[in-house]
């Protein structure tokens, strides 16, 4: 018999590293979960404008002697934008960080417990002091018409701050679809393995 290729064990390997929980999808859920998507590749582009800013930023000041700070600023909300509306993308793919040490030694109920507590005790109530918090922050932006503090910087800084609002939308949204799915599984119990368990 022949040694799997070295490619082929990094892959298994890897995929042990992974930790998905295979959960039961809702009527809700799969609604939010392809919205979510479908906006996550969407903006997944903010990432080559970011890198094509931040090229041509350094070509100017270190070809031209030009350095912009709308370019410098630009590179910020970029990246603001890109991480805020990741983080919805990254609960509905199940790819954020999670204390894997504890969280694989326990049963798919345990898990499913321990993330409704966490998600009812800890997220929600995190995020609803986020939206609620974010309103005046903006609208007060927006009234006084901030404008960067620095020479040549970007106006209209309510926008930025906007997708502070837009971004933890999208996680309450997230968060809603991955709690309708805990609770279908607590109600209904099936016979499901993680993703990793499976590829093992």
């Amino acid at each position: 018999m022949l040694p799997e290729p070295k490619a082929a064990i990094r892959h298994v390997e890897l995929d042990r590293l992974i930790h998905h929980t295979a959960l039961p999808e809702t009527a809700l859920s799969k609604t939010l979960d392809q919205l979510i998507k479908t906006i996550g590749h969407l903006f997944s582009w903010t990432w080559v404008v970011l890198m094509a800013t931040i090229i041509l930023n350094v070509l100017m000041r270190y070809i031209l002697n030009e350095g912009r700070i709308e370019f410098e600023e630009l590179q910020w909300h970029l990246y603001a934008i890109g991480w805020l509306i990741g983080l919805s993308y990254c609960l509905v793919a199940d790819d954020h960080v999670r204390v894997d040490l504890i969280h694989d030694r326990l049963s798919l109920k345990a898990q499913a417990w321990v993330e409704l507590l966490g998600i009812t005790f800890l997220l929600m109530p995190f995020l609803v002091l986020v939206l609620w918090y974010a309103v005046p922050f903006i609208a007060y932006s927006y009234e006084l018409g901030e404008v960067s503090e620095a020479p040549g910087g970007l106006p209209y800084r309510w926008i930025i701050k906007g997708v502070l609002f837009v971004g933890f939308a999208l996680l309450t949204l997230a968060t809603l679809s991955r709690l309708s799915k805990v609770i279908a599984f607590l109600l209904h119990p099936i016979e499901t393995t993680s993703t990793s368990t499976a590829k093992a």
